[in-house]
Order: C-alpha cells, then sequence, then structure tokens
C-alpha cells in the first residue's frame, strides 16, 4: 500500500471494558480467534493450546482485566483490525512490569503501522501506570514481521520468564 493511501485511513483504538457493546467484543473474539489460526497454521507452533486461547477468548475482558491489564481493538475505517492485550507480570518475574500478548493485526490492515500503533499505545499505558518494564514472548519463524517490530521498538531478548510450551520461542523485555 503507498504512503498517501496509508494515510488516509481513519484508525482508531478502543479499550475494551465491563461495558463494551456486544459488536465490539465480539469483533474482538473473532480477531483473537483469528490470531489462534494463524499461529496453528504455521508447523513451528508446536505447543501452542488452542485450547487456552479459547478460554481467554470466551472471558474477554476479564482474562485481562482481572490480571491488573486489559485490551484494545483496532478500527481502520470503522472496521476491526487489529488486537493487543496486556496484563500484569507475576512479581517473583519482575516488580511492576506488563506482559503484552496476543498482538494482531488482520492481513488487509498491514502496512499502516497498526502493529506499532497498538504497541506504542500498551507503552503509553504502561507509563502511566507505572509499570518499569513489558515483557512478551514470540516465535520469530511464525511471527517475522512482529519480531521486527520488537526490536524496532526497543526490545531486547531476556531469560525466559513463563512455560510457554510453543517451540522456537524467544523471550523480550523493553524497559521504560
Amino acid at each position: 500500500m503507498d504512503a498517501p493511501r496509508a494515510a488516509a485511513r481513519a484508525i482508531q483504538l478502543e479499550e475494551i471494558t465491563a461495558d463494551t457493546s456486544a459488536e465490539t467484543l465480539s469483533a474482538a473474539r473473532e480477531l483473537l480467534f483469528e490470531y489462534g489460526r494463524f499461529v496453528l497454521a504455521h508447523p513451528q507452533s508446536a505447543g501452542f493450546c488452542y485450547g487456552t486461547l479459547e478460554q481467554e477468548v470466551a472471558r474477554l475482558p476479564g482474562s485481562y482485566l482481572e490480571k491488573q491489564g486489559g485490551c484494545l481493538v483496532a478500527r481502520v475505517d470503522d472496521e476491526p483490525a487489529g488486537f493487543v492485550g496486556w496484563r500484569a507480570i507475576p512479581d517473583s518475574v519482575a516488580a511492576d512490569a506488563w506482559e503484552l500478548k496476543r498482538l494482531w493485526v488482520r492481513p488487509l490492515a498491514r502496512g499502516l503501522n497498526l502493529g506499532r500503533t497498538l504497541t506504542q499505545a500498551v507503552f503509553d499505558r504502561a507509563i502511566r501506570a507505572r509499570r518499569k518494564a513489558v515483557y512478551l514472548d514470540t516465535a520469530p519463524a511464525v511471527m517475522a514481521a512482529a519480531h521486527r517490530l520488537y526490536l524496532s521498538m526497543g526490545f531486547e531478548p531476556c531469560p525466559p520468564y513463563n512455560d510457554n510450551p510453543v517451540e522456537e520461542l524467544v523471550w523480550m523485555v523493553k524497559n521504560l
């Protein structure tokens, strides 16, 4: 997509709360299921538990809010196009830190810097909440573009902080 066309697109972020409309909740759930199907479609994703994702989706937004986090849906020209969630990391891993989860941008919205916009929105909220770092885990072989984005936004490799069973996983942290 060329830059002038991309610049003309209207991008909006909506934080999902207990009062979010059924329509937006449905869109968030579908985006999360798309993320899961994308991950499962790659043989390098051995260990990814779709059942855990289904439970997370069923409890949305509680699956994030109950862990001192939240989630956002991005819209492009009023159409759902992206999702990101975050939640507190246990103090045993890092005090005052969040984990970025489930960053997903629909293929038709790629090239609009939507992944960067969603990630920056999590950083902005983390800073306002006085968090000291944001962690994530990712599978570069499956999500190469996301991995490049994380590196470009200042994430650095770190020791594993969870027991995620997905093969070829990389753990990263961005200090704020």
